[in-house]
């Protein structure tokens, strides 16, 4: 049996689901869908409003950026750029990585973010194995890479300031040195809102090439269509409530869909003042930002809100006086309300949710926004669905869940009885990528006859459709007697014990060894020394396995000195880990 929530059509052609896909996309098409005209529109709507801020920096207006783009253009056309080349960006989140990224889709060019967490090495080969034209790049990036080690490309653009690191053609230099002397040409009498004239984008039109950084392989080049890009800015205008001239901090890489999506693209076609952190998104700079740009929507990845809560919020609710004042219920109401004012306040005091995506989020820190009745939501998304698959409003969202399926996507759960038995989570409909840019053997194996997209992650799904995640399916582990094993869901309960900052479950010999990176700062806050931690950490795991049946139970503990590998959402590598030895 498989539960699924199905649409209209279902009801209608019983028989002939197959074709649901195509019709899925066929109907879109007759709602004159375009990206683009977001763009477009979002430009010519708010000419005079705020658009990109880098934070303790310069804006640009709407109009700059339309200014902006035009002379990237007219780089493009006097260099030979034709649309559908391919033009990679590297670097951090900043308001010209915007500008680089518009100016590329509103060409009708493709673009190929990269984040710039990359090692060189691996941008290299990103830049070639994508074909790309043109690489934009931030200072920083730059400092890294080695331009022989690119020799496709025909030149390399600073982000800063457009101006030329690297030229292989006579036409991109002569067009670099005369730009602005172009731009008064074409625009004599100023540029204004008329002027803007953008790609008219189709709905399979390949419009972003995105590698991943997954937790359990190496890049792959997702190819997403422009329907990916509308269907989900559609969605976030759909679930969202922003409105022109309300502010958002941008913190999660562009390079990165989750961050492209839900605090790049979404906000500006809705007017938004977008601010960059421009440098590395600390809690410390995050938090100053949401007290000076008071976003009115926070998004956000797991791991920032567990950090300011187990570092700033648990440990003053966790005094003798708290713990007994919390056990009567009139006070424990008041302390209640006071504690979620203050986390409120933590972001800034003036958002209407709080979205958290792009990883597991810690059962003990979602039990604690609960009980302080805190306006978050968790959704479920992948790079290959641009990004969203599951969302549901904080009002009705059921603790523990990701949501239920959004517009224009179908979900179901692969299980004999998906209430209670996990299963695999597929999905289709408008979001779905194309498939692996030149790799036809990974998009099979993901990608089925029709239109299913298996994403290899393992939930149940109740009968109202809320999905659960259990864990990666390359990551669930076989007990001595064939039980599941989930590994993360053992990971939550240690990431909970004492001067546990991070852990991974490995299995070694069909025993299940634990991986941890002690919480060194708050052991040391406490008098505790390095030679104390395999104690402490002995003490954790045997506390850890009282809680757990005896086919999961850890049978050692190896401490690891510095933090594991993430990817941008700060997920850990995995797969780097799965050989540990010790």
């Amino acid at each position: 049996m498989v539960f699924e929530i199905k649409p209209l059509f279902y009801l209608l052609y019983p028989d002939k689901t197959i074709y649901l896909h195509r019709f899925n996309l066929n109907v879109q098409k007759t709602m004159e869908q375009s990206f683009i005209a977001y763009i477009e529109n979002s430009i010519k709507n708010h000419w005079d409003l705020n658009a990109l801020t880098d934070y303790k920096g310069a804006t640009l207006q709407y109009k700059d950026v339309a200014r902006k783009i035009e002379k990237v253009h007219i780089l493009f056309e006097e260099s030979g750029v034709k649309k559908g080349d391919k033009i990679a960006i590297c670097g951090r989140n900043s308001s010209h990585w915007g500008v680089s990224f518009l100016a590329t889709l509103t060409y009708g060019a493709i673009a190929v973010p990269i984040l710039h967490e990359f090692k060189a090495d691996n941008v290299h080969n990103i830049v070639n194995h994508s074909e790309a034209k043109l690489l934009f790049v931030g200072d920083m990036v730059w400092e890294n890479l080695n331009e022989a080690a690119m020799p496709l490309i025909e030149g390399v653009v600073l982000m800063n300031d457009f101006s030329l690191l690297v030229s292989r053609s006579e036409q991109l230099t002569a067009a670099r040195e005369h730009l602005n002397e172009l731009f008064g040409k074409k625009y004599p009498k100023n540029f204004r809102q008329e002027h803007i004239n953008y790609h008219k984008d189709q709905p399979e039109e390949l419009a972003v090439i995105n590698y991943t950084s997954g937790t359990t392989s190496y890049s792959k080049g997702v190819m997403l269509p422009y329907r990916s890009l509308w269907s989900n800015t559609k969605f976030a205008f759909e679930v969202l409530t922003l409105k022109p001239e309300d502010k958002i901090v941008s913190m999660l890489p562009m390079a990165h869909m989750y961050g492209l999506a839900f605090e790049f693209l979404y906000e500006f076609s809705a007017g938004c003042q977008i601010f960059f952190l421009t440098r590395m998104p600390s809690p410390k700079i995050i938090f100053q930002a949401f007290a000076e740009v008071k976003p009115n929507l926070v998004i956000a990845v797991p791991l920032i809100i567990e950090k300011i809560i187990k570092k700033n919020v648990l440990p003053k609710l966790e005094t003798p006086t708290m713990k007994i004042l919390l056990k009567v219920p009139i006070i424990n109401d008041k302390i209640k309300a006071t504690v979620r004012e203050q986390v409120i306040n933590a972001f800034g005091g003036n958002f209407a949710e709080v979205v958290i995506g792009g990883a597991a989020f810690n059962q003990e820190i979602e039990q604690f926004l609960q009980m302080i009745e805190f306006p978050y939501t968790v959704g479920y998304g992948m790079t290959e669905c641009g990004p969203i698959i599951c969302y549901e409003d904080w009002k009705s969202f059921k603790p523990a869940s990701c949501g239920k399926q959004v517009p224009r996507m179908e979900v179901k759960v692969l299980s004999p009885d998906p209430e209670n038995i996990p299963g695999e989570i597929v999905c289709r409909g408008a979001n779905v990528m194309l498939g692996y840019y030149k790799n036809e053997e990974a998009t099979a194996q993901v990608l089925d006859a029709d239109g299913w997209l298996h994403t290899g992650d393992l939930a149940l799904m109740d009968a109202e459709g809320n999905v659960t995640i259990k864990g990666r399916s390359k990551n669930m582990l076989l007990g001595p007697s064939g039980q599941n094993i989930y590994p993360e869901e053992i990971e939550d309960r240690l990431n909970n014990l004492p001067y546990v900052a991070e852990s991974i479950i490995v299995q070694q010999n069909e025993k299940l060894v634990a991986l941890v990176y002690p919480d060194f700062d708050d052991a040391f806050a406490h008098g505790l020394k390095n030679e104390d931690m395999e104690g402490l950490m002995e003490e954790n795991r045997v506390a850890l396995n009282a809680t757990l049946p005896g086919y999961s139970q850890i049978t050692k503990v190896k401490i690891y000195p510095e933090e594991f590998e993430k990817t941008p959402k700060k997920s850990i590598k995995r797969f780097l880990y799965q050989e540990a030895k010790g």
